[in-house]
């Protein structure tokens, strides 16, 4: 039997990285080596714009105490988890594509040897629209987000990176070719 692989897809708030991996899970539905697990998000979800199942801070703990995460991290004041299921779906070789935090690429990698790092970049003016186009925060929370970009990826680590920055079109194909080549 063939062994999967946890895709984690990192980078910083408006890089587009939940556009990119819907994008992506349309274009591969076909395909069944890949899965796309929603994430538990302690904040209730933008359909439009987001893609994950949300609970509150208590139930996430219950669940937690529970093994229900095989991944969960805590960011922006937020409580996050990868189900899991993505375990199982890993042992049947599938590539398992998840939005993750800077912060658990060590403890995936520990955890899951066969792991890739997607890092979605774009410059900073287009985050920045992106962001507005959100409308959860003001001018100048935005303004502070861009000004941290947030933890680097781990030393040692070197990430595939894939840039956003242009057209959608680009990124997707970007996005979903590195996928494909990670399969193959």
């Amino acid at each position: 039997m063939s062994h999967g692989a946890l895709v984690l897809v990192v980078g910083p708030s408006g890089a587009g990285k939940d556009t990119l991996i819907g994008a992506a899970k349309a274009a591969l539905a076909d395909d069944l080596r890949f899965s796309f697990p929603r994430r538990v998000v302690t904040r209730t979800a933008m359909v439009e714009l987001e893609d994950h199942d949300s609970v509150d801070v208590n139930e996430f703990g219950r669940q937690k105490l529970r093994g229900a995460y095989a991944l969960d991290w805590e960011a922006h004041g937020l409580c996050y988890g990868v189900p899991a299921a993505i375990d199982a779906a890993m042992v049947a070789g599938r590539i398992v594509v998840v939005n993750t935090s800077r912060k658990v690429i060590e403890r995936a990698i520990e955890k899951y040897p066969s792991c890739h790092v997607l890092l979605v970049t774009a410059r900073p003016e287009v985050r920045a629209k992106r962001l507005a186009g959100r409308g959860r925060e003001s001018a100048e929370d935005i303004e502070a987000r861009l000004q941290r970009e947030g933890a680097p990826v781990p030393e040692g680590i070197v990430p595939q990176i894939i840039d956003n920055s242009a057209g959608l079109d680009a990124g997707i194909a970007a996005f979903v070719g590195a996928l494909r080549a990670i399969a193959d």
